[in-house]
């Protein structure tokens, strides 16, 4: 269809989008048609996640297999009804959209925003206190995914010992990640917190663990990246696709499935497939919301 811009009705706005057959994946023939497809298929999933959040996005308008760019100043491009807010960055500030509702999703998929990246904090009254922690599990070479598993577990133990409940899910690349529902009363309470952990199991399982960013001494170990707690910083939030070579999820995961330590990455088809059959796994994370021990 070329880059004619065809309106078209989404709850209840009117938006236009354009180049429908532009091939997003070149791997696999994934157009944007795909991308929209697949966004508004998972919803009812996604918004939750993203409700009250400012959005990244991670723009690749030329394909996955380019370059693309992270945009704070997404504001700029947006309709007058999606959401906007001036938040503090490192360099001063941004006008950070939020896609809280479908057309604002679709929005931002014509866009050819692949990937969405989120803080761990909702807007509040200047605040950024977190309301969940991230872990990332990073693995370096040979280990991959199956070692991840071993280290969600291990973590998952020690967060229920101090009386929290962790959500796993892939990161859409090589990793994992858990989710952690919390109340804070500051904004690095959380990042405290995680980094003692981290380093605490990588105390205990030096072969396996380390909680140290030196990529010396990475391989053949998982890295447990505490510091996406940091509140200026953000990660890809659950269900979004990433930019790989095929089209891949990140995407929630079953403790099941985690402790078996089987190869686990998804594509699109695949989310909407396990969203049929057993629903939104992320769904209870905010009935289990706990608070962080005391330090």
């Amino acid at each position: 269809m070329g880059s004619e811009h065809i309106p078209v009705s989404v709850g209840g706005r009117v938006l236009r989008i354009s180049n429908l057959d532009k091939v997003l994946y070149p791997d696999t023939g994934f157009t944007k048609r795909d991308v929209l497809d697949y966004y508004v298929a998972v919803a009812d999933a996604l918004l939750p996640r993203l409700a009250e959040r400012p959005v990244t996005l991670m723009r690749f308008p030329d394909g996955a297999d380019r370059e693309g760019f992270f945009e704070k100043h997404a504001a700029r491009h947006a309709p007058e009804w999606v959401r906007t807010a001036r938040i503090p960055t490192r360099s001063g500030t941004a006008e950070y959209v939020f896609l809280e509702e479908l057309p604002a999703l679709v929005w931002a998929a014509n866009l050819a925003a692949l990937e969405l990246h989120v803080p761990q904090w909702r807007i509040g009254e200047g605040a950024r206190v977190p309301d969940q922690l991230v872990f990332d599990l990073d693995p370096g070479a040979p280990a991959g995914i199956v070692e991840c598993c071993r280290v969600a577990v291990l973590l998952r133990e020690a967060l229920a010992r101090d009386g929290l409940c962790a959500y796993p899910k892939t990161s859409g690349s090589k990793g994992m990640q858990l989710y952690v529902p919390i109340t804070a009363t500051e904004e690095k309470q959380s990042s405290r917190y995680a980094k003692r952990l981290a380093e605490r199991l990588a105390g205990r399982h030096p072969e396996l663990i380390t909680a140290t960013m030196t990529k010396a001494v990475r391989p053949g170990r998982v890295f447990i990246d505490w510091s996406q707690n940091n509140p200026a910083k953000t990660t890809i939030v659950a269900y979004s696709l990433r930019a790989r070579p095929e089209p891949a999820v990140s995407t929630p995961l079953r403790w099941a499935e985690v402790e078996r330590g089987e190869p686990l990455a998804f594509g699109p088809g695949q989310v909407r497939e396990r969203l049929a059959e057993h629903g939104d796994l992320l769904a209870g994370m905010d009935d289990s919301r706990a608070a962080l021990p005391s330090e």
